[in-house]
């Protein structure tokens, strides 16, 4: 699977937000503020996953070429990402 210039840049900015919590917590900021960056980051963490797998899903029922079996494979394959990324 390709993942496009959109996703990477996603992951670029949660690796910049965890850049920031670290130099929180360097700098020894209030608990309350580190958490919420995190929660942030989580959040994040969580829409990138899902646009992953909706794009792979969309890929995958686009090349099962009307074939059911395939089509319900490729949902079940992508809940299965979902359930396990939480």
């Amino acid at each position: 699977m390709a993942y496009g210039t959109k996703t990477a840049n996603r992951v670029k900015r949660i690796e910049g937000q965890l850049r920031g919590v670290l130099r929180m917590m360097e700098e020894e900021k209030n608990c309350k503020d580190v958490i919420t960056q995190l929660s942030a980051v989580r959040s994040a963490v969580d829409r990138t996953i899902g646009v992953i797998v909706s794009e792979n899903l969309l890929d995958c029922v686009t090349t099962a070429e009307g074939d059911a079996e395939k089509m319900n494979t490729a949902i079940q394959d992508a809940m299965d990402l979902v359930v396990k990324s939480r």
